[in-house]
């Protein structure tokens, strides 16, 4: 066989045949004869293969030709977390979420439907249907949870709710905080994004506002944080430029979706950034110029699209729909590589529900809308993992991961918010 035939790329149909007889000739030359038969059958490999360790050969060669890329993908601002273009030890695989316990619990006087993690990981943000935002301290809700655990002369002062905010007049919809700066920026059912900075304790008031004429649903800041992306009622996404407020949106009424925006998200690359709606459908956005570069229709068989979430590396999409299933969208191709299934024991959610990466990206987390328990997946290969009951006496309505520990927040419509944290197992 011929290298030139294997390498050939304008034949696939002739380089998966020449594939198939290669793997067939190694199983019989590895003395699996049995199996080798029964695919040779399969596949109609004519004339018969004999046995041979080419495709041995053909691997070590590929590996040896991929290894400088391997090196150089590891050193990636963005190359930590799934890729599964490279194998992952299972032994470095983070904390199961099932492992996890609740460390604290803050409660508003209406349903909990928002929250977010600050990109170092150390505040946390609620917001509810009373229109207040509770900002807490990660350290000190650690601390509370466990006293005995805290190092002598690093007791944490003071109570973890370190602000409380209200400045809206309806429905706290999203919150997110900046990403280089000590802002918190929350949209409302009130028609506005209002950032808030929290770096001054005495502030109660947003320093900035921007008004639009829809009830805002979702945001995601620009890795830079000088810009923003709402989502609102409204099918158009706007683009804000947080320094000026300026508003932008794009110039091909076309691309737009046909209904309302229920989720945005600026990949951590800055080189797209995805909305999903309610028409079923993902789109991607050049984050330069702002056109639609693709668009994945009927992306959870028609069902709402639900939350998105790019991996680190900018290759791939985390995508939920009220269909219940959560999928991962490799976007060089708009191919859905793994679908992840058995959460909602009862088909289609009536409410949205995030699905989420934990902060190594090893593992998808979804909470059962039904049962209120956690559903988790390994990521690469979405093997169902133990299930977790979340503690919560209404649907999850909001759950968001830390970006650097083994914890993730739960918003419900009991009207609380549980931090969740895996701490060391002590032998």
């Amino acid at each position: 066989m011929k290298d030139t035939e294997i390498l050939d790329p304008k034949n696939i149909v002739k380089n998966r045949e020449i594939l198939y007889r290669l793997m067939i000739s190694q199983m019989f030359y590895d003395g699996y004869h049995n199996i080798a038969v029964e695919l040779a059958s399969v596949v109609r490999a004519d004339p018969p293969c004999p046995p041979s360790d080419r495709l041995l050969h053909v691997m070590i060669t590929g590996m040896q030709a991929e290894e400088p890329r391997r090196q150089e993908n590891i050193f990636e601002d963005f190359a930590l977390g799934i890729d599964l273009e490279f194998e992952t030890e299972g032994s470095a695989l983070a904390p199961e979420p099932a492992s996890y316990e609740t460390a604290y619990v803050t409660s508003h006087k209406h349903a909990c439907r928002s929250g977010a993690f600050s990109s170092d990981g150390q505040l946390v943000a609620t917001g509810s249907v009373d229109a207040s935002i509770k900002i807490l301290d990660v350290d000190r809700m650690l601390a509370k949870s466990a006293p005995e655990e805290v190092e002598p002369g690093r007791e944490q002062q003071g109570h973890p709710v370190i602000r409380t905010l209200y400045d809206h007049t309806d429905e706290v919809a999203y919150l997110e905080f900046h990403p280089k700066e000590q802002i918190l920026a929350s949209g409302s059912k009130d028609c506005s994004v209002k950032l808030f900075d929290i770096s001054k304790a005495s502030v109660k008031k947003a320093h900035k506002v921007f008004t639009d004429c829809e009830p805002v649903r979702c945001l995601s800041f620009h890795p830079t944080g000088d810009y923003m992306v709402v989502g609102t009622e409204h099918h158009v996404l706007r683009v804000y430029d947080v320094n000026t407020a300026q508003c932008f949106v794009s110039a091909i009424p076309s691309q737009q979706h046909k209904s309302s925006i229920t989720t945005v998200k600026y990949a951590p690359t800055a080189k797209f950034y995805a909305s999903g709606s309610t028409d079923g459908a993902i789109k991607l956005w050049d984050g330069v110029s702002g056109r639609c570069v693709n668009t994945f229709p009927q992306a959870h068989e028609g069902a709402e699209i639900c939350s998105l979430q790019f991996s680190r590396n900018g290759k791939y999409l985390l995508s939920s729909g009220q269909d219940s299933l959560v999928k991962l969208w490799e976007l060089s191709t708009s191919r859905c590589l793994i679908a992840y299934t058995g959460a909602g024991t009862t088909g289609k959610q009536e409410h949205n529900t995030q699905a989420v990466f934990n902060h190594t990206e090893d593992y998808v987390l979804f909470p059962d809308e039904a049962t209120t328990s956690l559903c988790s997946w390994n990521s690469r290969n979405a093997s169902r993992l133990n299930l977790m009951s979340l503690g919560h006496n209404g649907p999850v309505r909001y759950i968001i991961h830390s970006p650097t520990q083994p914890a993730f927040l739960t918003c419900s419509d009991d009207y609380r918010a549980r931090f969740w944290y895996r701490r060391d197992q002590k032998i």
